[in-house]
């Protein structure tokens, strides 16, 4: 790695819980949801929602190594998610779409309308940008508080309950794709997943939603350190869930 390159990160590792914590907090992020017809629109964005252009990991490519290690987590930054960056960035050259205008969330509202390299990359990018925040290097096995605990409570009956639906939607997800937590939009929790880049946002998706939380759980995410075990990868991994990011997401839908 370049001298530049660890000098930056170990900026965004001192940073990270901040960091994690403002941008949930300024969750004017995520658009409002309107139901028209018993569907659901994409409307009314806000400012500072998820740029097209991939963002600085927030922490060491090494930060989360005892459930994540440096190798898996450099090769899916550097080259899997710039690729759907990149790939992106392409996409709505070729589509024309005015990305001053038309923000990703919104775009991948209307997804159906476009290609699927469009579909692809935008769902990749996106989904990537949220799951990186998902995480953080305390591996603190912390759990939610407040408004999400209690809206967890409500909706799954138990923590513990939510978190078996949640792992089983990972596990069970044939192929490559994504576990979610999702709100709907009468706020109401769910857990769903989606193949392969799709996400809860697409106007294509089963389930429709804002995604709260996202677990990427491509084999690329974690076969170097645990092979054909997907359903050790997922137990391992709430250990490093930012509950503070996700949290102060849902608060501000």
């Amino acid at each position: 790695m370049k001298k530049s390159s660890t000098s930056n990160r170990r900026g965004f590792l001192k940073t990270s819980g901040k960091a994690g914590l403002a941008a949930g907090l300024s969750l004017s992020i995520l658009p409002s949801l309107v139901k028209a017809n018993g569907s659901l629109t994409f409307e009314d964005f806000s400012v500072a929602d998820t740029p097209y252009t991939q963002q600085p990991l927030p922490y060491a490519y090494n930060a989360l190594e005892q459930i994540i290690d440096a190798m898996t987590m450099e090769i899916h930054y550097s080259k899997h998610a710039a690729a759907y960056a990149k790939n992106l960035a392409e996409a709505v050259v070729a589509e024309s779409v005015d990305t001053t205008k038309m923000k990703l969330e919104q775009l991948l509202g209307s997804v159906s309308k476009y290609s699927a390299k469009m579909r692809n990359n935008a769902g990749g990018h996106y989904n990537h940008e949220l799951f990186w925040k998902c995480m953080r290097p305390l591996m603190d096995g912390a759990k939610p508080t407040g408004k999400l605990l209690a809206a967890i409570e409500k909706d799954f009956n138990s923590f513990d309950a939510f978190k078996t639906q949640f792992t089983d939607a990972g596990k069970n997800r044939f192929g490559s794709g994504w576990a979610w937590l999702v709100a709907t939009a009468d706020k109401k929790l769910v857990v769903t997943s989606s193949p392969n880049q799709d996400n809860p946002l697409m106007d294509i998706s089963d389930v429709k939603g804002v995604p709260v939380m996202g677990l990427d759980v491509w084999e690329h995410a974690y076969y170097l350190k645990y092979q054909n075990r997907r359903p050790d990868y997922i137990n391992a991994w709430w250990n490093v869930v930012n509950w503070d990011f996700i949290q102060a997401r849902f608060e501000s839908i």
